[in-house]
């Protein structure tokens, strides 16, 4: 079961290509906005998968991959997109 991961990818394959033995899947019901230069306000998101990392995350939204920070409030504020590869993705970690 690949809890809506990419074709071939497991949690314990993603805990693998991060180094993150800890990396997790996160629920999907919270807020997930995108900072965009720019832009004075938040652009929301409608993730299908979010991962976290040490309280940074990747979510995948529309295909690609934002990296995004975790809020103590459990809210994630992403800064950029890196394309629709998650091993790309996790690289950029």
């Amino acid at each position: 079961m690949n809890d809506g991961l990419p074709d071939g990818w497991t949690i314990e394959r993603v805990r693998s290509a991060s180094g993150d033995f800890e990396a997790a899947l996160l629920t999907l019901e919270r807020l997930v906005v995108v900072e965009e230069h720019g832009r004075a306000d938040y652009v929301s998101l409608r993730p299908d998968v979010i991962l976290s990392f040490h309280g940074l995350c990747l979510v995948r939204a529309d295909d690609d991959w934002y990296m995004g920070e975790l809020d103590f409030d459990g809210s994630i504020i992403c800064w950029a997109a890196y394309g629709p590869d998650l091993g790309e993705a996790i690289q950029g970690l």
